[in-house]
């Protein structure tokens, strides 16, 4: 369940993920009005994924520093390809044992399991055995399995049957075969730690693109919001909207980047737990825009999975996030906390603008 770009347009700080060349050089001649005494930029490639992390802050090469090492020892912790990881480990025990861990993949799961549950289980963090079989987290060919395959590994997908004992910093698969896959949500709640980890030390302009879940750290330099661009899932070299953000972060899920065709199908990577079946709800995308960058990152895939009737319920019984819905009928949809903040460019893509209202 990993997480597609956002393209994010970042004037102050050149984050352009994809865009084209007119809005390089218009970030160039931005970034130029800027002192460059307090700005730090790194790229650094963890989670199977570019991650940028830009701030101004007299301290910020040492920042940087810390801001990559919490990465990687997220990493090392949620990983399912690191055979030592704490994740890998308990995938390994399925069935067996339950495994000793740390406080932060304590907190991951939990939150994983809070957001299924807050989604009637559109996010599963125990889909992994499908996914797989679907050739999505291997490096085998990606096929459509058998309809006999995907019933069998279906059983191994209830989030019940993934047991933590908070008090005894314990987890257990209860089931032999069962995985753990935090593709949905590590990368939201690694930007949470970073943004934390970068506040407690007193910055208070940056941005945080982890695979393209944007972070924002209050505003840019000049007191202006930090602008993200919603892409266009039929072009990615082109956007449907600009948001203008601070303080929150900008997640995007959606099937248009990830899949493959066979027998003249197309197939994504974002699985429906209750089918086995790539989500097909009449999405192409779905942003959610939210200060709780675990939740959002959870939610981004629920949403999508569920399709837009049920994601505007579940987006009405709350007070904590806002969505940009791109639908496969040529709409976009925001809700109408976030449309404030949204600028509508897809008319030259014959999009049409809603805005939806509790």
């Amino acid at each position: 369940m990993k997480k597609l770009r956002v393209l994010a347009i970042v004037l102050c700080s050149l984050f352009i993920l994809g865009g084209c060349v007119e809005q390089r050089k218009e970030a160039q001649e931005m970034l130029s009005k800027y002192s460059q005494k307090d700005l730090h930029e790194m790229t650094t490639f963890a989670m199977d994924t570019l991650m940028q992390v830009t701030l101004y802050n007299e301290n910020g090469e040492q920042l940087l520093i810390d801001a990559e090492q919490e990465i990687r020892k997220l990493e090392r912790l949620f990983s399912v390809t690191m055979e030592d990881s704490e994740i890998a480990q308990l995938n390994e025990q399925a069935g067996l044992e339950e495994v000793s861990l740390s406080e932060d993949t304590l907190k991951v799961l939990m939150r994983g399991k809070e957001i299924g549950a807050f989604t009637n289980q559109a996010f599963n963090i125990t889909v992994s055995p499908v996914v797989k079989a679907w050739g999505f987290t291997t490096d085998g060919e990606k096929h459509v399995p058998s309809q006999k395959t995907l019933e069998s590994l279906l059983s191994l997908t209830n989030p019940e049957d993934l047991v933590i004992d908070r008090d005894a910093s314990t987890a257990k698969l209860l089931k032999k075969g069962m995985a753990v896959d935090l593709g949905g949500v590590a990368k939201g709640y690694t930007s949470d730690a970073v943004t934390e980890l970068l506040k407690k030390e007193g910055v208070t302009s940056g941005i945080i693109s982890l695979g393209g879940n944007i972070s924002a750290i209050g505003t840019k330099p000049d007191g202006k919001k930090w602008k993200v661009a919603v892409e266009n899932p039929l072009d990615v070299n082109d956007y449907v909207g600009i948001l203008e953000v601070e303080d929150c972060s900008v997640i995007t899920s959606g099937g248009y980047q990830r899949f493959f065709e066979e027998n003249g199908k197309r197939y994504h990577h974002i699985i429906d737990s209750n089918t086995g079946y790539p989500a097909d709800k009449g999405l192409l995308s779905v942003t959610i825009i939210s200060n709780d960058g675990a939740k959002a990152d959870g939610l981004s895939t629920a949403l999508f999975v569920m399709g837009f009737d049920e994601a505007v319920k579940i987006w009405r019984n709350s007070d904590d996030f806002e969505v940009i819905f791109v639908t496969e009928d040529g709409k976009v949809i925001a809700t109408e906390g976030v449309a404030a903040i949204f600028a509508f460019e897809g008319r030259d893509n014959d999009f049409a603008y809603e805005i939806v209202e509790r």
